[in-house]
């Protein structure tokens, strides 16, 4: 005999029920069932280390982009850049952590407000110097595309989350840190292009200008598209996978209960259990 309470049978909530508490658990998951999130946070810490010491003294003689285009607001404009981009990257650690995201989302909003406010300010000093650059046209382009690129998805997924649009916030957001993290991901094909247009580099040997232009404007476009690829390819395997289980991209997999802020996960539990009564709200099948 199956129970009806305004048109939802109790085998509904106990099912949902059970899926809730799937999830509490799931929340629960320790760090390191997820390798990932520290990893993510070492490379950064160590990428930061080693990229943010030049600028320090706010010297352009120690900058590592030598020989320093010819214009006033170039240096003052990298610096501000590199700056923002660093707070950027560790808050980005911050957002992409499932635990921290459920668990406090208090510490998530924030993180993710000096997450957007860096990233925006430093895509738009991008937008300004890259078409100052000195390593030619492809260079000027692809750094001048992957700043409005950062710009626009970092905006639409601060408006989807304003609209409570969460799937979407989480789908834009990803794709923003997917092009933040391009500049670590560039000195690793910064390496292979240097090996594969300009060899001399590693053997002291004199070094063409132009094979040097064409190595750093491949590097330029490679670190940012294939990046942005992973993500979309990511994306389309999860929304493949969510089509199946008939649930919104980017949202867990069940509804969840809780008693900490108000998570988009809780919207499905809530809508089901305040659902008002009718006349006919309580009847027994026969």
């Amino acid at each position: 005999m199956i129970t009806m309470l305004g048109d939802v049978s109790t085998d509904e909530l106990s099912r949902t029920a059970r899926q809730a508490n799937d999830r509490l658990t799931a929340t629960r998951t320790p760090l390191l069932r997820r390798p990932w999130v520290v990893a993510l946070a070492l490379l950064t810490v160590i990428f930061i280390g080693y990229a943010l010491p030049p600028y320090l003294t706010l010297d352009p003689a120690g900058a590592r982009i030598q020989p320093m285009p010819p214009y006033v607001s170039y240096y003052p404009l990298l610096v501000t850049h590199i700056f923002l981009g660093s707070v950027a990257l560790l808050a980005a650690c911050l957002q992409v952590w499932p635990w921290l995201r459920r668990s406090h989302p208090d510490i998530h909003r924030w993180s993710g407000r000096v997450y957007v406010t860096a990233a925006l300010t430093a895509s738009v000093c991008v937008m300004i110097i890259a078409p100052m650059g000195q390593f030619g046209a492809n260079q000027r382009v692809a750094n001048t595309m992957l700043a409005v690129l950062w710009f626009i998805t970092t905006l639409a997924g601060f408006r989807a989350i304003r609209q409570r649009r969460y799937a979407d916030h989480r789908q834009w957001m990803l794709r923003s840190v997917a092009l933040a993290f391009s500049i670590v991901a560039n000195r690793v094909w910064m390496f292979i292009a240097f090996a594969v247009f300009v060899p001399e580099i590693y053997t002291g040997a004199a070094v063409d200008p132009a094979d040097l232009n064409q190595a750093i404007g491949v590097t330029s476009s490679v670190s940012w598209v294939v990046n942005l690829l992973a993500v979309e390819w990511w994306l389309h395997r999860r929304r493949t996978s969510d089509g199946i289980t008939g649930r919104e991209v980017g949202q867990p997999s069940s509804s969840r209960i809780t008693t900490r802020g108000n998570p988009p996960e809780t919207a499905l539990v809530s809508a089901t259990l305040v659902k008002p009564a009718s006349s006919k709200s309580l009847r027994v099948p026969t």
